[in-house]
């Protein structure tokens, strides 16, 4: 009862979102993706599914990046990531540069994170373990959005009101933030900007829903569902005022309900530091 009576009560409730699974966005070349994914960022190619040529399931701790081969996509933002050493993040990216050499790809050493940017545009703050992750070693707590000025209201409305999530509206030097908090230590953001929005190019994320009816059921009677019900999960694309019915934000949800075959999954991590020059017996997983 000591650690529950240090803490606000409100800070130990846990939204109707508890988990993102992960973020899909489609890649042209599945060798260069290896390059940046696994070999660079230190991730893992998922040894069991999409295990061929076509997409390509990338884990990082408990969440993963889908990579379907397609025309890349962009998100008009960031994703957070932490990873175990920064140090050793920063010794293998440098060491993919050459290989990668003609693309986008390009990284910097920041107060705080490593800024690291894809062969095709995508942005990453890459973070040490700390408090603000809670017990994260190796993962995704969040994906930050550019949003238009004076949307982000309205983006907390929704997920507040429609996916029952706790939202909360940030100051940020001269920006507003909506926050959306996600389970434990996840979060969605949406940073409002002046700077013009990309057309969305199909990009999506993938999250586990407690209530599954109460956001379906908003949505399909405003005829907003893309995608009915399948293999226990539904898809939706506009993020809506809930008074108005404006539309304010673009991004494919693809919601699964906690019945879904895939939830809570283990997924296998490596260690990236094993190497044939310094092996260590029995540390292959994370």
């Amino acid at each position: 009862m000591t650690q529950v009576m240090a803490e606000s009560m409100t800070d130990l409730d846990v939204g109707n979102v508890v988990s993102l699974e992960h973020v899909n966005v489609t890649v042209p070349d599945q060798t260069v993706a290896t390059l940046f994914y696994v070999t660079g960022l230190g991730f893992t190619r998922d040894p069991y599914m999409m295990t061929g040529v076509e997409n390509m399931w990338i884990n990082l701790g408990e969440q993963q990046f889908h990579l379907p081969t397609r025309a890349p996509q962009v998100i008009p933002g960031h994703v957070g990531l932490v990873v175990p050493d920064r140090t050793a993040l920063q010794t293998r990216l440098e060491a993919v540069q050459p290989q990668l050499s003609g693309t986008r790809f390009s990284w910097t050493a920041e107060d705080g994170y490593v800024s690291v940017t894809c062969p095709w545009g995508n942005y990453f703050h890459c973070y040490a373990p700390s408090v603000r992750f809670g017990d994260m070693l190796l993962g995704m707590p969040y994906v930050e959005f550019r949003a238009s000025r004076g949307t982000a209201a309205s983006i907390a409305a929704f997920y507040e009101q429609v996916m029952r999530a706790p939202a909360a509206l940030e100051r940020d030097g001269p920006d507003t933030m909506a926050r959306i908090s996600i389970g434990r230590d996840q979060w969605l953001l949406f940073h409002e900007t002046d700077e013009a929005i990309p057309p969305y190019d199909g990009h999506h994320i993938a999250v586990y829903v407690a209530n599954f009816t109460g956001p379906y059921t908003f949505l399909r009677d405003r005829g907003l569902i893309t995608e009915d019900v399948r293999n226990r999960q539904f898809r939706f694309q506009d993020i809506v005022d809930p008074r108005t019915g404006e539309r304010v934000f673009v991004l494919e949800h693809e919601v699964r309900s906690l019945h879904h075959r895939m939830y809570h999954r283990p997924l296998v991590n490596r260690d990236p530091a094993q190497t044939l020059g310094a092996y260590a017996r029995g540390r292959d997983a994370l």
